[in-house]
């Protein structure tokens, strides 16, 4: 009987996100106005030129709706549920970030079949990977949509009524171009291994007693608690700080020091000073061409439990980001390419 009700209350708390516009849906704020702009741009180029719908979503996590588990039926129910694509062709795309889960998918659409599948296999691994991996999105999602755009169209955004002399032109510069960025891509990586080398050592390295001189003894995960506050204790429950703590074993001198998480949904609190606050942002006003919109962002400490509200400004939308009322109606039957960070 139990398990007969709880199945379909768990069915039922899964949910997606409404659209706001066809292009990008920037939910986790990873994109500056005008870098979201630039890149709605070329979506929409793409769609009046190739009319192929392509359409960009980032969100904080997918447990938010209710999602567990791998991104790809994530992405293929947000992208069945908003239809993007034309309804014959089956032609859409989709690039979904969630970005504290640190990963990604190009989904695309049935008409592909799977011959779309290695190409934006290769587009995350070589074009998007290595700038989420140096936590530049804008830079990620920006060279991922140019690449995807390619692969689609023999054509990046920009050049679709060139020649095709100058397009084999440009295509040897850009190789001549893209050559410094994958010496970057490849040393970029390696030069951050001696950099987490040296933490690693340091923090391992046996401190010495202030008082009497004494190599001190780190103490491991259960003992350690007995000397954090609570909301220390609580930074280490949501791993957004790891705390060491370092024990004199002549005079019981003790030395506690913390280490932040590099990634982590979580922030400091006003009261506390914890970094174990929370936000949620719920829009409260969509923004149009001619008015702007407003969002209340809701935190939340799960440390001392004070919780207070803050409204911000949604920019205006441009005029080119309404001038498509919604998705074609196409579908996806879960091809295309995953990656994480």
């Amino acid at each position: 009987m139990i398990f007969t009700v709880w199945v379909p209350i768990a069915a039922q708390a899964q949910t997606y996100p409404d659209y706001t516009e066809t292009y990008v849906n920037d939910f986790a704020d990873l994109l500056p106005e005008a870098d979201e702009a630039r890149i709605r741009d070329k979506l929409i180029e793409l769609k009046e030129k190739k009319d192929i719908e392509f359409t960009v979503v980032t969100i904080n996590l997918m447990s938010n709706y209710g999602h567990s588990g791998a991104i790809e039926p994530f992405a293929t129910g947000l992208f069945n549920y908003w239809g993007v694509g034309d309804a014959q062709r089956n032609d859409g795309v989709m690039m979904l970030i969630a970005r504290f889960d640190r990963e990604m998918r190009i989904e695309v659409g049935a008409g592909y079949g799977t011959r779309m599948n290695k190409p934006m296999q290769i587009v995350i691994d070589s074009n998007i990977l290595p700038y989420f991996r140096r936590d530049d999105y804008i830079g990620g999602i920006e060279e991922g949509v140019d690449e995807v755009i390619l692969e689609l169209t023999g054509r990046y955004p920009g050049e679709y009524d060139k020649s095709t002399a100058s397009h084999l032109w440009g295509g040897v510069m850009d190789i001549i171009h893209g050559l410094g960025n994958w010496l970057w891509a490849i040393l970029g990586p390696l030069m951050l291994i001696p950099v987490q080398a040296y933490r690693r050592w340091k923090r391992n390295t046996p401190r010495i007693c202030p008082r009497d001189g004494s190599k001190m003894v780190r103490l491991d995960e259960v003992w350690d608690d007995n000397h954090l506050q609570q909301g220390q204790i609580k930074e280490e429950q949501l791993k957004s700080v790891d705390y060491d703590v370092w024990d004199c074993p002549k005079c019981n001198h003790v030395t506690v020091e913390g280490y932040k998480a590099w990634f982590s949904q979580y922030g400091a609190c006003r009261s506390c000073g914890y970094r174990t606050v929370e936000g949620d942002t719920t829009v409260l006003k969509t923004a149009t061409t001619s008015s702007t919109g407003k969002k209340r962002i809701d935190y939340h400490c799960h440390h001392c439990q004070d919780a207070w509200s803050v409204t911000r400004t949604i920019p205006k939308k441009s005029k080119s980001a309404s001038s498509s009322g919604g998705f074609g109606g196409g579908s996806s039957s879960g091809g295309g390419a995953s990656g994480s960070w």
